[in-house]
């Protein structure tokens, strides 16, 4: 499905708003205001109003004039249409909103933005019929990693999967095959290595024949060194040890001769050519072709910007006295080494340009007294001398100087001695970006080029080393906030993306993603915090206080199998809550970082002790499942590093979320290295995981666990101080009732929840009964590639369900039987699902027709080998008061009106331009309201594109009667919007989904 939409005409506006709106469906955006500011159509000038919109830029110069002095918050209505990005966005402080008021960038109703950082293709030709590949110009010097044909991802070309007759020799893996060495574009190839929790991916630097006739792919040396012969393990509290390495072959890409099957890509950027094998039924004469070509697509950036320490031998820092260094202490020292003093009035000076400077030291008994000098005056005396060593302590702290150089000097005055072990400089003042919502917008089409160059140097989660500071950093985002407060995003859409979604980053506070969809991503979903903020001690610089919740996060990790849906670092009172996250190629929810308050080593030889600001974190009622995908050593939920310190208050919180179908995983509930402080509690556990909880090392601690349910009894607990009570363990699908609470209450609210008519066989309120069990990542074509399975007679599953359909998908196959099938208790006979081949995705039972309502299928084995079930296919009805509808404008509920509604009860409004939504994802949506003499138009728009009006006029009343009918939709989400454009009513009684 294509995401450029067409413009309908605008009906009536908010009196006082700013508007924004594209003139066309893809060319740059303008803007209008419906105040006394005027833009022209070209964008130029400083108003901006319906007639006269302006650009981006333009509404937001004029949103800059107006905030200086807000009375009240400040919208900006985004008209639907793509606004192409060749480069982000980028927001501010002076675009945040003032006076405790909010700039709203939102969607106009019934319309859809997408900011687009892609462009289009168009022009292709055949270039080899026998193989069927396209061809089509695009300008010399274009590049991207990524393809999307009528929204629908592209694979760049690669070989096959875990390819045999690879040999590690030195930096070059050989093959007998001599193929490769006639490859072209050589130095654009990439090898890469699924290995354990890591993915790691390197440019080859050329390919050369061998002796005896094969090949030899020789690894571009200074990747190969970063992911192999010198993995950056940086000590204390980075996690990674230098392991797992790049020696092995996952597969071999991007040439273009590997370029074999239809969906498949390769991009000659220097060359200016794009090759393409279309799939079934892509028409490249019609087809829309997105290739992204921008890394961001908004970026809202306050100061002071990321912050990170340098090590004790920076050169800016003089030492004066009879300093020494020490290395390869035991105690978790920065970069592995401190200078030390133990002579009295010796000193050490750092020069620097900023604000502020925090100093790093150890704090122990034998530590004294220190004296600190900013620009010669003395501003305050600090004692290191504390009853427990503890390393990388901020001992020194200056904050609020003005914008330019200053020298900061510490002295010793007393102890045995003075450590000095890092500096990290402010440099700029603490002005937020704050106080900016967007909703109902779509961010669509980035790339991310890096790995193209230097290779992916992973550590874990998507966090990797930067690949010459060896620096911890992650994989971009195309919505990125930096130093962000009260930052909002609602509703959103992030889709087909070269990196993660959306990224809550460098000290960000009070800020949200909330409702929204985050899928087909080539990194992560969500992010929040920072991996090297550890020892932060002011508040201000704290990443605290952010919320994501009720969002469908789904397919991330599309090209970075090591990405997460969900990833918190160091983080304060973080809530990730009502959450469904699945289909991810590792992790689901990942939260914490490092290798925690007072860790150890992995061989408990001795322990690093450290603390760090992390606390109070909440992860509650998500529903986690079919994640582990590709990888290993993860899990549904994973924690890392330390939570609290013991502080009160602090200790964060698991509870109430449902992990399912694992996939890969060791464990289900995975307590790693580090963890502490931790309350994990009232968690459904089912369908996968060697171990429903495991904490598996001494250096996991302080931990309660209790009231957990799960269907594997097994565990791991190594830790250290944990209280540990064994979950209620369920054979056979029998819930008790509290656990039965929990599914039905995890994931998304009502009002958020994507309304939908094809249900996965994951889905957390299916009724397994008997010995079912999951199985993922088949490759046989399963929906979402993943089915449940049972080989016991007898076994069943059910589902209740609200609509008047309902068709049962499973797979038919030589060891497949018969199955019952129970309709709200009443038998349908046998089905036979047995067929000579394997065929999946297979209608086994069809109902249409029902009284709309409450219903129940089951589906029972009978006989065979085994029984598959892969989903269910809904005819749903939605009733008008449904909490995901979205009513805009002055709607009332009228109840008990006895003319046939369903439900009894309808919504009505007498106002033209009222409108009412409805997210789903399917393939199909009917609208059926009343039809009468007082009713008239009604103007429809399906995915941001106007359909016309519809009128739902008759010469007498008939109830419940469909106005308005889309099927064989491409299955995903979609809207449908409807408004209000004549007669005395528009009611809205239900929605029929499939």
């Amino acid at each position: 499905m294509s995401i450029h939409r067409r413009i309908a005409a605008p009906p009536g506006l908010t009196a006082g708003a700013l508007i924004l709106t594209a003139l066309t469906a893809s060319t740059a955006a303008h803007a209008a205001t419906g105040t006394t500011l005027y833009a022209s159509p070209t964008g130029s000038g400083s108003a901006c109003t319906i007639t006269a919109p302006c650009s981006l830029t333009g509404a937001q110069s004029a949103v800059r004039s107006a905030n200086a002095s807000m009375a009240t918050d400040i919208t900006v209505y985004l008209r639907g249409g793509t606004y192409t990005e060749s480069s982000p966005l980028a927001f501010g402080p002076r675009d945040s909103g003032t006076g405790g008021h909010t700039v709203n960038w939102t969607a106009y109703p019934g319309e859809t933005p997408v900011l687009s950082g892609a462009r289009q293709v168009t022009g292709f030709t055949p270039y080899d019929s026998g193989k069927n590949i396209y061809r089509a110009a695009v300008p010399s010097g274009t590049q991207s990693r990524q393809l999307f044909v009528n929204g629908v991802r592209a694979q760049r070309a690669r070989g096959p999967l875990n390819p045999a007759g690879f040999t590690l020799s030195g930096s070059s893996f050989t093959t007998a095959d001599g193929s490769y060495a006639g490859f072209t574009n050589q130095s654009q190839i990439e090898v890469v290595d699924n290995n354990a929790w890591k993915q790691m991916r390197c440019p080859l630097q050329s390919i050369t024949a061998t002796s005896g006739g094969g090949s030899s792919l020789h690894v571009d040396p200074a990747c190969f060194a970063n992911n192999n012969t010198s993995v950056p393990n940086p000590g204390y509290p980075f996690n990674g040890a230098g392991l797992p390495t790049l020696n092995g072959v996952s597969w071999i890409e991007n040439a273009y001769q590997l370029l074999t099957q239809p969906g498949q890509f390769y991009l000659d950027g220097n060359a200016g050519y794009l090759y393409y094998i279309p799939r079934s039924g892509e028409d490249l004469a019609t087809a829309d072709v997105e290739l992204p070509t921008t890394q961001e697509l908004l970026d809202l950036s306050g100061t002071p910007g990321h912050l990170a320490p340098a090590n004790d031998t920076d050169p800016r820092a003089a030492y004066a006295g009879a300093w020494a260094t020490s290395t390869g202490r035991a105690y978790g020292d920065l970069g592995g080494d401190v200078h030390y003093t133990t002579t009295n009035g010796d000193s050490v000076s750092f020069t620097f340009v900023g604000s502020g400077l925090q100093v790093l030291s150890e704090v122990a008994p034998d530590e004294g007294a220190v004296d600190v000098y900013v620009d010669g005056v003395k501003t305050q005396s600090v004692s290191a001398s504390a009853p427990t060593r503890l390393a990388q302590q901020a001992i020194v702290s200056v904050t609020g100087l003005a914008k330019h150089s200053h020298i900061v000097k510490l002295v010793k005055t007393s102890g045995t001695y003075m450590l000095v072990d890092g500096f990290t400089v402010v440099p700029d003042v603490e002005a937020p970006v704050q106080n900016i919502s967007f909703q109902g917008v779509t961010f669509a089409y980035s790339t991310w080029n890096q790995p193209s160059s230097s290779g992916y140097v992973d550590n874990q989660a998507g966090v990797l080393w930067d690949p010459v500071s060896h620096a911890p950093i992650r994989i971009p985002a195309a919505v990125q906030v930096h130093r962000g407060s009260g930052i909002g995003f609602t509703r959103d859409t992030f889709t087909h993306l070269g990196g993660t979604g959306v990224d809550l980053a460098d000290g960000t506070q009070n800020s949200s993603v909330v409702g929204s969809i985050v899928t087909d991503a080539s990194g992560g979903g969500v992010s929040l915090g920072e991996a090297d903020d550890y020892y932060q001690t002011q508040t201000a610089l704290m990443t605290s206080g952010d919320t994501v919740s009720n969002n469908t996060i789904s397919d991330v990790g599309q090209d970075y199998q090591d990405a997460v849906g969900v990833w918190a670092g160091f983080t304060r009172t973080a809530v990730v809550a009502n959450n469904d996250i699945g289909h991810t190629p590792y992790s689901g929810i990942s939260l914490g970082w490092g290798w925690g308050w007072a860790s150890c080593t992995l061989k408990y030889t001795t322990c690093h002790h450290g603390n760090d600001y992390a606390g109070g974190n909440q992860i509650t009622g998500n529903s986690v499942h079919d994640v582990m995908r590709v990888l290993n050593d993860g899990g549904p939920i994973y924690t890392l590093g330390g939570q609290g310190g013991g502080d009160a208050g602090m200790t964060s919180v698991l509870s109430g979320n449902v992990v399912a179908e694992g996939n890969h995983t060791n464990n289900m509930l995975y307590h790693d290295e580090g963890s502490s402080y931790w309350n994990t509690h009232d968690n459904v556990v089912r369908f996968g995981g060697s171990n429903w909880m495991c904490m598996w090392i001494s250096t996991i601690h302080d931990i309660t666990i209790h009231d957990n349910y799960a269907d594997n009894a097994n565990y791991c607990n190594n830790g250290t101080n944990i209280t540990f009570n064994q979950a209620t363990i369920v054979s056979g699908g029998a819930w008790p009732n509290a656990a039965q609470a929990v599914i039905a209450a995890a994931g998304p609210s009502a009002q958020y929840r994507p309304l939908t008519g094809r249900i996965d066989d994951d889905e957390p309120t299916i009724a397994y009964t008997g010995s079912w069990f999951a199985s993922g990542t088949r490759g046989y074509g399963d929906f979402n590639d993943g089915v449940h399975a049972t080989s016991v007679n007898g076994d069943a599953a059910s589902y209740t369900f609200t609509g008047t359909g309902i068709q049962v998908l499973g797979e038919r196959n030589s060891d497949q039987g018969n199955v019952e099938i129970f309709v709200d208790g009443v038998s349908q006979g046998q089905v036979d699902t047995s067929a000579t081949s394997r065929r999946a995705q297979q209608v086994l039972y069809n109902a249409q027709g029902l009284t709309p309502g409450s219903h129940t299928i089951q589906i029972v084995k009978r006989s065979g080998s085994w029984t598959t079930l892969d989903g269910f296919e809904v005819t749903r009805t939605v009733n008008d008061n449904d909490a995901a509808l979205g009513y805009t404008g002055s709607w009332s509920s009228s109840t008990g009106r006895g003319l046939g509604d369903y439900g009894d009860d309808v919504h009505v409004t007498t106002t033209d331009g009222d409108s009412v939504t409805v997210s789903f994802y399917g393939t199909g949506i009917a609208f059926l309201t009343e039809t009468n003499t007082d009713e008239g138009a009604v103007a429809v728009s399906l995915d941001g594109a106007s359909q016309g009006t519809v009128n739902a006029y008759a010469a007498t009343r008939h109830a419940q009667q469909t106005l308005y009918q889309a099927s064989n939709l491409a299955l995903g989400y979609h809207t449908l919007t409807l408004t209000k454009a004549g007669g005395s009513y528009l009611l809205v009684d239900r929605f029929d989904i499939n």
